[in-house]
């Protein structure tokens, strides 16, 4: 093998996979950044219009409802999954009782196809029919029932809260690989110095799993800035686009509306501030290393 050694060799095999990503991934985001500037419809020829369906995005009401909502679920989701992701890989690392059937448990949602996951939660959240509205009818308190999706208020909330439901077995067991890493050795040390639980986690545990916080993120900012099967099973966006993300509205605009040009305005503004978000985090992240 002493062929597969050679640079060019090496270059040549990673060649197939290059034009792979560069004719799925790069070209069809450079085609959808294209015809965001023109008013394509999907039919005919493609007018350049500039930054016409930009300044639009911002004089609609339905595509700032849509950014609000895609901040509370990008908000949410990334304060419980850090935290909550992270207290569950340091109960999962520990050795208990019955680890290998929690471990299981926890994860399983992670394998439910997202649309799955969406009508299993419109049984549970539906203001008519689901179990916890019906819940609340049963014992009286009926009147006192939220309109946990579809409503003006709660729909991102709950959207937030079925993503980190489904997502928080995927990320603690990316955590408990990263616990799996840290040396034994270190945690001896600290323990021969005196240190407590609370002192070995802050000062040791945190500070060497810096890389796997920082995987973590990333995966739930670029995850919740594409949040779409979950919406469109739990209410299609509506009523009347209220609880639209941008995602969603974006696929609303360009499929069920034929305007091709605005929706691809609406893609690439929600792919741009998942990348300008992406970027601040590591960029604060890794100023804090040094």
């Amino acid at each position: 093998m002493y062929w597969l050694s050679k640079k060019r060799y090496m270059i040549l095999m990673l060649v197939p996979t290059i034009l792979i990503y560069i004719i799925y991934m790069i070209a069809p985001i450079g085609v959808a950044v294209g015809y965001s500037f023109t008013d394509y419809t999907g039919i005919g020829m493609a007018k350049y219009v500039g930054l016409n369906n930009y300044i639009r995005l911002f004089n609609d009401p339905i595509f700032i409802n849509s950014l609000k909502n895609t901040m509370i679920i990008f908000v949410a989701d990334f304060l419980l999954l850090m935290f909550g992701a992270f207290a569950v890989a340091l109960l999962l690392n520990e050795k208990l009782k019955f680890n290998g059937i929690a471990k299981a448990f926890i994860f399983s949602p992670a394998i439910i196809a997202p649309i799955i996951v969406g009508i299993i939660w419109v049984f549970i959240l539906d203001p008519k029919i689901g179990l916890i509205n019906n819940i609340f009818n049963a014992i009286g308190l009926g009147k006192y029932a939220p309109e946990w999706i579809g409503g003006k208020t709660l729909t991102p909330y709950s959207v937030a809260f079925i993503y980190f439901w489904q997502q928080l077995g995927y990320l603690a067991t990316i955590f408990v690989a990263g616990l799996k890493m840290i040396p034994e050795e270190v945690f001896e040390a600290a323990k021969v110095d005196g240190a407590s639980s609370c002192q070995k986690l802050i000062f040791v545990t945190i500070p060497m799993l810096k890389t796997t916080i920082s995987t973590v993120a990333i995966l739930i900012i670029t995850g919740t800035f594409k949040i779409f099967e979950i919406v469109q099973q739990l209410t299609n966006g509506g009523p009347n686009h209220i609880s639209e993300n941008l995602v969603t509205y974006s696929y609303a605009t360009t499929f069920t509306n034929g305007e091709y040009g605005y929706g691809m305005s609406i893609a690439t503004f929600t792919f741009i501030i998942s990348l300008i978000i992406t970027g601040v985090y590591s960029k604060v992240t890794s100023g804090k290393e040094k």
